[in-house]
């Protein structure tokens, strides 16, 4: 599969590791492929990015990315499910952590034993999977940044609903990409 990724999807996957290596997380993660595509520069990813305000927003991004950790990876719509049942997840958290330290759920320990069995976590590889399905079902013989991109915003999780809460969910990040017209060319994927 990588003998198809272009330069940019190359450096987005390298740049994963190394923010991964920067954060002394263990396995590369979803996350990861986020922040290195924020990273780059003059490619369709980047320009949809700025387009929609991403780039400047970068330092909410993260804090939403670290929130989202400090949960143990429960997105704020799991949140927000709770709480319509009467179940304060902040509250949780904060005694957890009272409890255990800080950071109790980010699962460090875990992802550790997971990194025996390969380098990136198996989200990561899934949206890496996910982003050739969107390449070939827009015929595109290479994957793009812009597929991984898209693969990020169109899997349930963290990191989509990140970027949906900063205004880039699917649909917006393919209009930035393609134009109105371009949404079309897409719907064999998923």
């Amino acid at each position: 599969m990588f003998e198809r990724f272009t330069k940019g999807a190359r450096a987005t996957v390298t740049g994963a590791v190394t923010h991964a290596d920067l954060a002394g997380s263990g396995p590369v993660t979803e996350e990861h492929l986020l922040l290195a595509l924020l990273d780059q520069e003059g490619s369709r990813a980047s320009f949809a990015a700025a387009s929609l305000g991403l780039t400047g927003r970068r330092a909410s991004l993260e804090a939403a990315l670290v929130d989202a950790r400090r949960r143990g990876g429960m997105t704020k719509a799991d949140a927000d499910a709770l709480a319509d049942i009467g179940i304060d997840l902040t509250a949780i958290v904060s005694r957890i952590e009272e409890a255990h330290g800080e950071g109790a759920l980010r699962g460090e320990r875990a992802d550790r034993r997971k990194r025996i069995g390969g380098r990136f976590s198996r989200g990561a590889k899934g949206i890496l999977e996910k982003s050739l399905r969107i390449a070939l079902g827009r015929g595109d013989r290479f994957i793009g940044e812009e597929h991984v991109l898209l693969a990020l915003a169109a899997s349930p999780g963290v990191v989509a609903d990140v970027l949906a809460e900063h205004g880039a969910d699917y649909a917006a990040i393919e209009r930035a990409l393609y134009g109105e017209g371009g949404a079309q060319q897409d719907r064999r994927a998923g």
